[in-house]
């Protein structure tokens, strides 16, 4: 049993606990009312499976020893209401189908570490959570995680297993990084050498780019489509949305590896270029042609077929302007379309898409770069390079979801000192995380409204498999959960030795999930990389 003050996220009211209770046993049945089918299977096919219970189905609705699974439009969506009565009765009440299962989430906690355990630990598996009413919803309806696959690709079931670790810290949005010059990751079926040749490597560089370290073996593989559609019916199980990035025009030196003609021929060579094996920014950016727009229409027609989310992530970010600018075809585009400089040129490639999704009854977000040479009209802006892209972008009536590097990028190291493996920017604390504030002060009420919320980002350069994600995003990502869920106060007056202290509690969930997190005390000896070089930076991370 956990007491109710455990819960991470925390909640916005808990009444109670009080002395009695209820007993989660073989005999507790579970009513789900219309609405509810997702966190009903949900359910049985997590809290039965850890405690062995088979949850029955009942159709009296006054059935005691019961969960009771319920909606009541009157709350908001994701708002949800948790009673524990003392007639042996669990009800979980939600604004709609997401409220509930949130709910769910809770319950899964109030019911103690065992509730995260894939099989029962105890001969007579038993569950006890005491009387109490809590009440809770959602800061921002925007709680996001990326996840880069491109850089190091992760197998499909640690993508499935990523999105259950996102439900469990209430998190909603999994964006999706899936194309970059290392590696193409999604089958596009119209261009099957997209994944035949851009989706592997011929070797990887071991550690940030000034390493002189390589790991000599080939890296690679791809979701097919089956797996994508997998993926994101899982995911909306969860009521999590799955955001694809396709990324252009820069980023794309896998792509043009595959498709030689992508890329600005009339400048290097393109058909001597190979996937990626090394870090940093690529020269090699898209071709400014009817061409590759048409190329690019038709990888999106196929993403859209796949990724119902109505935002679609088009990158936008670090593309060099040199070969544009000593392209005659390039050059040439720019004085037929009326532009004033390769700035323009970019926001014409972002703007032409914007208005192709836009038509398709899709939103274009991309990375805030894309606020140069202004910014395409209904776009969304992803703000990585500080607040000041989000607050431009706010101010001007755009949505912004809220990531800057230098407070929330996850592959940034978690403490000072030779111990971490391969460090990475700015030492960025457990408590830094959880004092993070997405809305910046100043911003006027009006733009503040444009602020759809926050995600950490977790990009893979030396992040080589499932552990070395484990281990950067966690514990860190239940500290940015309550940042992105929780009414918190202003940074400075965040309560941080009370969520260390809730920690104690959670540790010990992610313990029964398998979480190779970095521990409290430092890393494990298996969890260090001693002597591969990283890129870290000294002080306190500017606020830009």
């Amino acid at each position: 049993m956990t007491h109710p003050m455990d819960l991470i996220p925390a909640p916005s009211r808990v009444e109670g606990p009080y002395r009695c209770g209820f007993l989660l046993d073989e005999r507790t049945t579970l009513s789900a009312a219309p609405g509810t089918g997702t966190t009903e299977r949900w359910l049985r096919t997590t809290l039965g499976a850890a405690f062995g219970l088979p949850l029955r189905d009942t159709a009296d609705e006054n059935a005691t020893n019961s969960v009771r699974l319920r909606v009541d439009d009157t709350l908001a969506p994701e708002a949800y209401r948790l009673h524990v009565l003392m007639d042996q009765v669990v009800e979980i009440t939600g604004g709609g189908p997401a409220g509930v299962f949130w709910g769910a989430q809770t319950l899964r906690q109030l019911l103690g570490p065992d509730a995260f355990r894939a099989a029962p630990v105890n001969t007579k598996p038993v569950a006890y959570v005491t009387t109490q009413t809590i009440e809770d919803a959602p800061r921002f309806g925007w709680r996001g995680l990326l996840l880069d696959v491109s850089r190091h690709f992760l197998p499909k079931a640690d993508v499935l297993r990523q999105l259950d670790l996102l439900a469990a810290h209430k998190l909603n949005v999994f964006h999706f990084h899936l194309t970059d010059d290392q590696g193409w990751r999604i089958e596009i079926k119209r261009h099957p050498r997209l994944t035949e040749v851009g989706s592997w490597r011929a070797r990887t560089k071991w550690g940030h780019r000034a390493s002189p370290l390589w790991t000599e073996a080939p890296h690679g593989g791809f979701y097919t489509q089956d797996d994508i559609r997998e993926i994101v019916a899982y995911a909306a199980e969860r009521h999590i949305t799955v955001v694809p990035e396709i990324d252009l025009p820069g980023h794309a030196q896998a792509a043009i590896a595959a498709y030689p003609e992508l890329g600005n021929t009339d400048v290097v060579d393109t058909t001597t270029l190979t996937v990626w094996d090394t870090w940093g920014v690529n020269p090699n950016v898209l071709a400014p042609t009817e061409a590759v727009l048409r190329f690019y229409e038709g990888v999106f027609e196929e993403v859209l077929d796949l990724f119902p989310s109505t935002f679609v992530h088009v990158g936008g970010d670090e593309c060099p302007k040199d070969q544009w600018k000593a392209s005659p075809t390039a050059q040439a585009r720019i004085e037929e379309l009326g532009l004033a400089d390769e700035d323009e040129l970019q926001s014409w490639f972002i703007r032409h898409f914007d208005g192709w999704l836009a038509a398709r009854g899709r939103r274009l977000i991309g990375w805030d770069e894309i606020l140069e040479g202004g910014l395409a009209e209904g776009a969304a802006v992803s703000s990585w390079r500080g607040y000041a892209g989000g607050i431009t972008a706010a101010e001007a009536g755009h949505d912004v979801v809220m990531c800057p590097e230098q407070q929330v990028y996850l592959d940034h190291r978690q403490a000072p000192g030779e111990d971490e493996p391969m460090p990475i920017g700015y030492v960025r604390t457990l408590e830094d995380v959880y004092r993070f504030e997405p809305v910046p002060p100043g911003l006027s009420p009006e733009a503040a409204a444009h602020i759809l919320g926050t995600q950490a980002n977790v990009w893979t350069e030396v992040m080589e498999n499932r552990a070395r994600v484990d281990y950067q995003v966690f514990p860190r990502l239940a500290a940015f959960a309550e940042v992105a869920w929780s009414a918190l106060p202003v940074p400075d007056a965040r309560d941080y030795a009370g969520f260390e202290r809730r920690m104690d509690t959670h540790y010990r969930r992610l313990d029964a999930l398998g979480v190779d997190y970095r521990p409290p005390t430092g890393p494990h000896p298996r969890q260090r990389r001693p002597g591969v070089v990283g890129r870290p930076l000294e002080g306190t991370p500017p606020i830009v």
